[in-house]
């Protein structure tokens, strides 16, 4: 497939309203006073305006310096500072600022830290509970280099969904994903359904990057064959003339068709749209795989 022109205007389905009021600029100013991140400004997340606008965010740990440079990812690739010892219980009082219920909690990529900044998921995940008893908290982690000892450190901790993910098909992971093994991360997928089976485990791709639908259904197919049970599927967009162009826009039918196939693969929930990212509406989509 021929990559879409820089200049090619996006398509009537990617193109909404932004909202704007009080809310929006309240959540703002809360996590700028509270010296924290989330990746729906650092990644510049489509969503971002609807879900300041509904008072969610996706927290961003570990600082806004990330140690990979995926070509898909407008998240500052760079030296990283030190580990911030406040940043998990700063998070907590966030979130129980922003009145939340489900909480969710994912990092930049620091392969510099031993354990991949492991140990500051659990804290974070531990604080969210003291000051939010009974929230539910779902997890966006890297893949730690593959030690498995940093998963199994997040697993103990009790996140009610484990996430992870794939971003793409294997043969395009070294334009897209430098620094990051396909492989490597199934066996992250694998190793969290296996040894913590009663945490649901949930993964997402991009579509728009040059996969073909060949690619696209083998990928999910072993996507579910680690034992995942929730599945994102949403549009690349090219967040700066920097980074990887569109190779084409996915027709909202076309989205609806792999939630389809999804389902009939076997995944428990499917969430595929043009504008889903990992954790939009996640809270929604644990709920209706728990049947609540």
């Amino acid at each position: 497939m021929n990559p879409a022109p820089r200049h090619t205007p996006k398509p009537r389905w990617l193109k909404r309203p932004l909202p704007v009021g009080p809310t929006y600029e309240k959540v703002r100013a809360m996590l700028r006073q509270g010296l924290l991140h989330t990746v729906c400004q650092e990644a510049k997340c489509p969503n971002m305006w609807e879900c300041f606008s509904r008072k969610t965010a996706t927290f961003l740990i570990l600082g806004s310096q990330c140690t990979r440079n995926c070509r898909f990812c407008s998240i500052t690739h760079g030296a990283p500072a030190p580990v911030d010892p406040d940043e998990p219980a700063r998070v907590a009082r966030a979130a129980r600022d922003l009145g939340l219920t489900y909480v969710v909690v994912t990092s930049v990529t620091r392969d510099d830290l031993p354990d991949g900044g492991a140990s500051v998921f659990a804290r974070t995940i531990t604080e969210i509970r003291k000051e939010i008893p009974g929230a539910g908290v779902e997890v966006l982690i890297p893949d730690f280099k593959g030690n498995r000892r940093a998963l199994n450190f997040v697993l103990a901790a009790g996140p009610n969904v484990l996430n992870h993910n794939v971003e793409t098909v294997p043969r395009l992971y070294e334009m897209v994903r430098p620094g990051a093994d396909y492989r490597r991360s199934l066996g992250l997928l694998t190793r969290a359904a296996c040894d913590y089976p009663d945490i649901p485990v949930k993964s997402g791709i991009m579509l728009g990057l040059g996969e073909t639908s060949e690619e696209i259904e083998r990928t999910l197919e072993e996507i579910h064959a680690t034992g995942c049970q929730i599945l994102t599927i949403g549009q690349y967009l090219q967040p700066t003339r920097q980074h990887l162009p569109v190779a084409r826009y996915v027709t909202p039918e076309e989205f609806d068709h792999w939630r389809t196939r999804g389902l009939e693969i076997g995944f428990k929930e499917v969430y595929s749209a043009p504008l889903v990212r990992s954790s939009y509406h996640a809270g929604e989509m644990y709920r209706l795989m728990k049947g609540a």
